[in-house]
């Protein structure tokens, strides 16, 4: 499949002549234009976006010295940032166009990989990572850009072959880390992958310059309006939910249950395998390779399954499977924690596509960036004080014979998560679509 949405994004005037492979023209003939440069951006991109995950715990706490908090620190204010440019983002791309603000935060967050590379102690990282949030501001742009480039009836396709291929070229990632770790050492092999990245992110910076503008008013984009459109944007978000459906509320209480859970435990996994599960740093890197394929193999049929049997049963089975890897997990050796990877995996798509896909379904076109721009708010500031008390939580733990307390509380959150889908969450008897109806809910 990838091989095939390859050559028609690479080669489109070829794929026609590929024989019994003729067909792509009708059914990818709609990568083209904005959604190729973005698709071909992302292949860039996403040859480097995994290298640095599994020794990024190692390379805080053991190169650069940094303190038992350190890495709560980190995430905290990583997610502060990104909450900060939610709500403006979505706004300022709504207001004064796409374009802008893609190609020049992309050129902004490739330099703020130097950070990371050329950092000589932790609070380097920290100034990176709060630089490379604050360029996210462009994430709302880069969605709405993707939403005005797809027709209506590929936008299943285009959601799956963009998962496709962030999973595919993801994939080698670990396995380079794990290459330059074996020859390099920690402190080189990482920082020569941020020097990729800085390299790679600026390639893909210069082809988004290809993009062009879908939203147009002839009035020119400036700083000053990050600050003064930020309390109409602020008050706009809140105001949303008088229009949308209970079911949604609901939905969204979940989707920051699930995120806090997650967070509490991403930020000292790595630390814990080593520590607690006694996997060697050396070998950390493998267990990220069954999750990437899982994502591969698994994208299109997982977003099948959630169009055709509906949203709360994927819902309900990504939850229930997240509770499952997470046990594995704590008490696994280095197989069964790749067991609890492609677990893991299975869920996050699951969970993923089922949240999104629903959440589509009960709001409107005209208020779903308000609803996104909130969900993003406050899932930000909720991960990111969830990573500072998970590791808070891990160091308590093992003072106290219980390292396991992170996953404790991710675990027991999976109570009220299934609890809210299962009584409080109904899908509508009829979907929102592109057009202004307000969905019907089932009561």
């Amino acid at each position: 499949m990838l091989r095939l949405i390859s050559a028609w994004v690479l080669f489109p005037e070829k794929a026609y002549l590929m024989g019994r492979f003729g067909f792509l023209r009708r059914e990818f003939s709609f990568i083209t234009g904005n959604y190729r440069v973005l698709v071909i951006s992302w292949i860039i991109m996403d040859l480097a976006m995994e290298m640095p995950n599994p020794n990024f715990q190692y390379y805080i706490r053991d190169v650069l010295g940094g303190p038992p908090m350190a890495l709560g620190i980190i995430g905290l204010a990583n997610f502060l940032a990104m909450a900060a440019v939610a709500f403006p983002g979505g706004y300022l791309a709504d207001k004064y166009g796409r374009r802008w603000l893609i190609t020049t935060m992309t050129f902004a967050m490739s330099l703020s990989f130097l950070f990371f590379a050329l950092a000589p102690t932790w609070h380097f990282i920290l100034l990176g990572v709060i630089v490379n949030s604050l360029c996210l501001i462009y994430q709302p742009a880069l969605f709405a850009m993707v939403q005005d480039s797809l027709p209506p009836e590929r936008r299943g396709m285009g959601s799956s072959i963009i998962q496709l291929i962030h999973g595919t070229f993801n994939t080698p990632g670990p396995i380079v880390a794990g290459f330059l770790l074996f020859h390099l050492g920690m402190e080189w092999s990482m920082r020569v992958i941020y020097l990729l990245m800085t390299v790679l992110f600026f390639i893909a910076a210069v082809w988004r310059l290809r993009l062009k503008e879908t939203v147009t008013n002839g009035e020119p984009i400036r700083f000053s309006y990050f600050i003064s459109s930020y309390p109409k944007a602020v008050k706009e978000s809140f105001k949303v939910w008088r229009a949308v459906p209970r079911s949604m509320f609901w939905l969204f209480v979940t989707q920051i249950l699930v995120m806090f859970g997650m967070s509490v435990t991403m930020v000292i996994n790595a630390l814990y395998a080593k520590d607690v599960l006694l996997i060697p740093v050396s070998q950390w890197w493998m267990v990220f390779v069954p999750l990437m394929l899982t994502m591969v193999v698994a994208s299109i049929p997982i977003g099948l399954m959630v169009d055709k049997v509906g949203r709360k049963i994927p819902l309900v089975l990504g939850l229930g499977t997240i509770a499952g890897a997470t046990v594995v997990f704590i008490t696994g050796t280095l197989v069964t924690v790749m067991v609890s990877m492609v677990m893991f995996g299975i869920a996050q798509l699951l969970v993923m596509s089922a949240l999104w896909a629903l959440s589509t379904d009960l709001v409107v076109s005209s208020n779903r960036g308000k609803v996104n721009g909130f969900t993003n708010f406050v899932g930000y500031i909720v991960m990111g004080f969830g990573m500072l008390i998970g590791e808070f939580l891990f160091i308590q733990g093992l003072q106290i014979g219980v390292p396991q307390l992170p996953f404790l509380v991710a675990l027991v959150l999976t109570v009220p998560e299934l609890l809210l889908v299962f009584f409080l969450v109904h899908e509508p008897k009829k979907r929102a679509g592109m057009i202004d109806e307000r969905p019907s809910e089932v009561s």
